[in-house]
């Protein structure tokens, strides 16, 4: 399947900006199922200074200054992606979930895709004693690592309840699981912590979901959305495998990666710091759109 995204970030400020600096996440991964075609970002108004570097992650972290005073900043970011993934059945034959925690810890690479890296507590995602309690339940002795990630992924999906405005990023992971309420970063963020504290490999991915449509109704401009899911090492032999709690889908062909990390503050698709307004409007618009 090959896709069309279009990504749109608009800031609106109250009163005029001398000076930003920003760093730019936008551009699609290729691997695990998915190959970049092409990637482009246009930025109004011109940045004076705009270089690229890859992350640790593998991530291409593009930084910009804009210098000149502004009131209005667009980001509008356009890729094109093919997908071809395959994902597991729930149930379907995996390692022992006590093998893969045990080999994790034996793994000799210290590089991006090694899951040593994502086994320990990080900024957003601390190890809780309730939270791995939680994920316990989902796990019992002799449990495959595939169907045991699944039925937590659907514990999450049943027991949380998805409400926009109940969190921002820095709401402590503590409270969105005693609220049991949040977002796709929330519910993702969980899921991450009840597995690290098993001593289970969770890594945070950003991207896009496509969405479809009721039958016999258009497909609306800026109708799809950023995302965020869990890709969980299951062992030598699956590698990496993406679980979606927020809709309980372990992630195929309509799920498009941009970075994976440790947590959200690895791949936040834009961040940065600006002087002068002290009020600003952010907007986000995305386009996931069937190419072929």
């Amino acid at each position: 399947m090959i896709y069309d995204i279009r990504h749109v970030t608009t800031y609106e400020y109250e009163s005029n900006v001398s000076f930003a600096r920003c760093s730019l996440r936008l551009e699609p991964l290729s691997g695990g199922g998915q190959e970049l075609i092409s990637h482009s970002v246009d930025i109004r108004p011109r940045p004076s200074e705009r270089t690229a570097r890859r992350d640790f992650f593998g991530t291409l972290t593009e930084s910009i200054v804009i210098d000149t005073q502004h009131r209005h900043l667009l980001i509008d970011a356009r890729s094109r992606v093919k997908l071809s993934r395959t994902p597991p059945e729930r149930d379907a034959p995996s390692s022992a979930w006590e093998r893969v925690r045990d080999a994790a810890f034996e793994a000799t690479s210290l590089g991006p895709s090694s899951p040593i890296g994502y086994v320990f507590a990080s900024a957003l995602v601390p190890v809780l004693a309730p939270v791995a309690d939680y994920a316990a339940g989902s796990f019992p002795a002799g449990t495959g690592i595939v169907a045991g990630a699944a039925d937590l992924m659907r514990r999450i999906h049943q027991e949380f309840r998805y409400d926009p405005k109940a969190t921002v990023i820095s709401t402590p992971l503590r409270e969105v699981f005693d609220k049991r309420h949040g977002v796709c970063q929330d519910f993702a963020h969980v899921m991450i912590a009840g597995l690290r504290g098993l001593g289970l490999p969770a890594a945070y991915v950003s991207g896009y979901l496509r969405t479809i449509p009721p039958e016999g109704e258009p497909r609306l401009q800026g109708a799809d959305a950023t995302h965020a899911w869990v890709s969980v090492w299951c062992g030598e032999a699956l590698g990496w495998v993406g679980f979606d709690p927020t809709n309980d889908l372990l992630v195929g062909n309509d799920h498009i990666m941009l970075g994976m990390g440790r947590d959200f503050s690895d791949v936040s698709p834009v961040d940065g710091i600006i002087v002068g307004s002290p009020k600003q409007k952010l907007g986000v618009a995305v386009d996931v759109v069937l190419v072929e």
